[in-house]
């Protein structure tokens, strides 16, 4: 096989010489191509790109703690069970030396009731917040990247969620919503 080359003084030539000869030239460049070959194949199975941006499990794992907190305001939490005990044997020791059925009522059941309430509230207020923020950090973060979906989805579900676990909350520390009984 003949090639042409350009010797070091600027001056070309035919060599005529075989492929074995030239083997050791293109070996070198064969080397690089195929680790940049394989480079690229990592690449292809990992995922990553030198100028990939954000993956978005941030926003997606805030979404999902937005939905949990706000099912945790509806339903109730160990914390609000903890502090509503905790008010109730308060309002027990209180009371005991006093024979009122209606101080009993409010100070046994009304604070623990109401200590409740205000842990489902502050649970709802987070899960609100927590939401909002998911739903709004697309504006603030990278315009040109759209949210997923069900990102967008789930922390919908935790803002309605935490809305409506706030509005119970403030019903049922009101007393506007399941009030205590009188004693009369």
């Amino acid at each position: 096989m003949g090639t042409k080359t350009v010797d070091e003084t600027g001056v070309k030539t035919e060599d005529k010489t075989d492929a074995v000869a030239e083997a050791p030239e293109n070996a070198e460049a064969e080397t690089a191509d195929a680790v940049n070959d394989e480079a690229v194949e990592d690449d292809a199975v990992t995922g990553a790109t030198e100028n990939e941006g954000p993956t978005g499990v941030g926003q997606g794992a805030g979404a999902v703690v937005s939905a949990g907190l706000g099912i945790v305001s509806l339903t109730g939490s160990w914390v609000g069970t903890v502090a509503s005990a905790r008010e109730s044997l308060i309002g027990q020791l209180q009371s005991t030396s006093t024979s009122d059925v209606g101080a009993l009522i409010e100070k046994g059941y009304g604070n623990a009731w109401q200590a409740t309430a205000m842990w489902g509230g502050i649970f709802a207020l987070v899960a609100l917040i927590v939401g909002v923020v998911v739903l709004a950090r697309p504006a603030f973060g990278a315009p040109g990247r759209p949210q997923a979906p069900w990102i967008k989805s789930v922390a919908w579900a935790g803002v309605g969620l935490g809305v409506i676990g706030l509005l119970l909350a403030v019903l049922k520390y009101t007393d506007i919503l399941l009030g205590l009984p009188s004693a009369g």
